[in-house]
């Protein structure tokens, strides 16, 4: 039996960790494995995707900027990839190529993972493009009671009515439980600036963007007085274990990588 050929695919891609996470995950749940990553262009996408199932790989990962224009190849999407308007993970499912979307359930995992609780909890999630797009649904499933703020209103209104989830932030909105920064606009630790009124001693914020540093938003969140906080280096982790799942059957533990990576 050949050895399954897998990539993770974008431009630019050589910042990429998937390689480096998927070995530790093939080693540590001893399924053998081929896993680059390549190079892709816009223009070239179309013809790679079809080039590289017709010649037998297992499995795409895929990251900026092709997430959107694989979602729109792709004849056939899980629930949260429909939801979600982006892929990163393709997969077979007999004959067919599936997309998925696993960003929002590595979020959820890694949140779990923190020993945050989901269920019934009051959480403010800022922003309202992709990023959000891919947690809210995932957030919604597990349980917690998502609210949306967003700089243009309008935006988080139509995220709402496009998955039937969630509500946006009101004027008497106040102590959230979880504040989830899915926003990298114009980030910098001079210009965010978090109302207080959003935080109490326990609430946790959570960036989904990962970084050796606090990042800006981490740093804002406890100046307004949040009681915790994390970056998403856990959530880079915990979409590839989903991803890996996908194409094995099995989701590997994720406590190496993410110690390795923390190292690095």
């Amino acid at each position: 039996m050949s050895t399954p050929r897998l990539s993770v695919i974008g431009d630019p891609i050589g910042h990429s960790k998937s390689p480096q996470i998927h070995a530790q995950f093939a080693q540590d749940t001893g399924i053998s494995l081929d896993y680059t990553k390549t190079l892709v262009t816009a223009s070239e996408l179309e013809d790679y995707l079809q080039q590289f199932f017709a010649a037998g790989g297992t499995g795409l990962n895929v990251t900026v900027p092709h997430k959107e224009a694989v979602w729109r190849w792709c004849q056939h999407l899980t629930e949260r990839a429909q939801a979600a308007g982006a892929v990163n993970t393709l997969y077979r499912d007999g004959d067919r190529i599936v997309g998925d979307n696993t960003d929002g359930a590595g979020l959820v995992d890694d949140l779990l993972r923190q020993g945050v609780v989901l269920t019934d909890t009051r959480v403010l999630l800022l922003g309202a493009g992709g990023a959000a797009r891919g947690a809210l649904l995932p957030l919604v499933q597990a349980g917690a009671r998502v609210t949306l703020y967003n700089r243009t209103e309008q935006r988080a209104r139509q995220l709402i009515e496009d998955l039937g989830a969630g509500r946006l932030l009101r004027p008497d909105d106040a102590s959230f439980d979880l504040v989830i920064s899915a926003s990298s606009a114009g980030l910098t630790a001079d210009s965010v600036k978090l109302p207080q009124a959003w935080f109490h001693a326990q609430t946790f914020a959570y960036d989904m963007i990962y970084s050796d540093q606090e990042t800006a938003f981490m740093q804002a969140a406890r100046q307004a007085g949040a009681g915790a906080c994390s970056d998403g280096l856990g959530m880079l982790v915990g979409q590839a274990a989903r991803a890996f799942q996908r194409w094995f059957g099995v989701l590997p533990p994720t406590k190496a990588v993410f110690d390795q990576l923390r190292k690095d």
